[in-house]
């Protein structure tokens, strides 16, 4: 394979390209779903292949093949691929400088998921389906797992060579009472050892209980209230108000035709804008510092560039956005690492990390007994937000009612808050410390034009926000 691959790059320098690399993807998944006491889903899937990006004066070609016995003719469609384009080119690509690089990268894990047998994974699935469905009241239960592993190499006309390995394994179950679900799960860069980590059988029956509970329970009151967001929901709030929009390409317009644009600007690196209150520092963390194990951790990026640790808001005040080779230079920036792509057959482009909010110094009970009347809220339930990433609208599966600084134990379904991104951001007051931090997996970012579905993650900590608006359902 690696001779393929560098004699691949080496016809690319005799074609004369000013640049090319080549990125092999050698991916494969198992996902195994039970629903009410029955395997519903049990599938497998391999994709193995490679692109190859060629630059000439200015221009780029792509193209990808799964036949590696044919990637010097590969290499030969990107370059012609480039000379035509260079023809209508309106502005040169300048790609970021990076060095190069020989390397290898593997996910640390403790069970390799393949080597747990079958059995084990579908009764471990079969009993919390049992466990959930003896709750009275629960129409539907489902369990699942879901693994995926990827072999990449990477190698460029600089003679870099980086092969990496990296492992995604997780699960979780779901219980639903009428019009009411109640779900807890996680992925992770890990092994079968995150399944077991999340305790799934132990989960099942306060699961469905809570779903149970929900179908009886009142809407939650509109309204301003304080409220405070666990991980499970600020997880995306941090991927659709922050992720989403510090993306460079996104910024620079390259998306605003399908998935939207962005309200920051080019402009706002001059530190004058205002993301947050100074509670709020949001890091995008492809290195995993806290060694949290998420989706968004790596050695390197598609383009060879090194995993980085980019502070994107600082105390409340816009600093970077993340990047890849070829839009940095357009705000005069190296790549921060961000050229990925979701396969071989697809171009990299700039994609999330891990985008992190980082701790403060809340305990959980004193950021508590600090509001007089408001609710936790958990889980996310549904989303909507505008292309630029201003005004939003989040569901979440539960609300717990907070009083006199204490949860008194009731809930609520349908809680609803809106809100526009930097007063939302500016409206939070407290972030609980690092102890009650939680990494969240998301295995399903939809970018680009062919879609191209990523996987990255959110850590978080419990975070309070002041006088956010709730709105009615429905």
């Amino acid at each position: 394979m690696r001779e393929l691959i560098q004699e691949a790059m080496v016809y690319a320098k005799e074609l004369g390209v000013d640049y090319a690399d080549i990125r092999f993807k050698n991916i494969s998944t198992e996902q195994i779903t039970a629903e009410n006491g029955q395997v519903s889903n049990l599938s497998t899937t391999r994709s193995q292949g490679a692109g190859i990006r060629v630059y000439v004066n200015g221009a780029m070609g792509f193209a990808a093949s799964s036949d590696m016995d044919k990637l010097k003719v590969t290499v030969k469609l990107a370059y012609d691929t480039a000379l035509a384009s260079a023809i209508l080119l309106r502005n040169k690509v300048v790609l970021s400088p990076k060095e190069a690089i020989t390397d290898d990268y593997c996910t640390p894990i403790s069970i390799v998921p393949s080597d747990v047998p079958l059995d084990k994974k579908i009764n471990l699935l079969l009993f919390c389906n049992e466990a959930m469905g003896k709750v009275e009241g629960i129409s539907n239960c489902t369990a699942y797992m879901d693994f995926r592993k990827e072999e990449v190499v990477f190698a460029d006309t600089d003679d870099s060579y980086i092969y990496q390995e990296f492992y995604q394994s997780g699960g979780g179950i779901e219980a639903l009472a009428k019009d009411q679900r109640r779900s807890y799960g996680n992925l992770l860069r890990a092994g079968y050892e995150a399944v077991l980590d999340l305790k799934l059988p132990e989960r099942a029956e306060k699961i469905a209980k809570e779903a149970v509970a929900l179908s009886k329970a009142e809407d939650c009151p509109a309204g301003e209230f304080d409220l405070i967001l666990m991980p499970t929901q600020l997880q995306l709030q941090i991927h659709e108000s922050v992720g989403h929009p510090t993306e460079l390409d996104r910024v620079l317009g390259s998306e605003a035709a399908f998935a939207g644009a962005s309200f920051v600007s080019a402009d706002d690196l001059d530190g004058s804008l205002k993301y947050g209150s100074e509670h709020v520092s949001i890091v995008a963390d492809a290195v995993d510092m806290y060694e949290e194990s998420g989706l968004g951790a790596f050695g390197y990026d598609d383009e060879g560039v090194p995993a980085q640790n980019i502070t994107l808001i600082d105390k409340g005040v816009f600093k970077n956005f993340q990047s890849s080779r070829d839009n940095a230079p357009v705000v005069s920036q190296k790549s921060h690492g961000m050229g990925i792509s979701d396969g071989w057959s697809n171009l990299p482009i700039v994609r999330m990390t891990n985008i992190n909010l980082e701790p403060g110094t809340y305990d959980f009970d004193k950021m508590l007994s600090e509001i007089g009347y408001g609710f936790l809220l958990e889980e996310n339930k549904s989303w909507s937000i505008d292309d630029k990433r201003i005004n939003f609208q989040f569901a979440c599966e539960i609300a717990r009612e907070i009083k006199d600084g204490k949860l008194t134990g009731k809930i609520y379904k349908n809680p609803i808050y809106t809100g526009k991104t930097t007063e939302f951001w500016g409206s939070c007051d407290a972030v609980c410390n690092k102890n009650f931090r939680q990494m969240i997996g998301v295995p399903n970012c939809g970018k680009g034009q062919p879609m191209q579905m990523m996987r990255c993650a959110h850590a978080s900590q419990p975070a309070r926000f002041r006088k956010v608006r709730m709105i009615a359902n429905g």
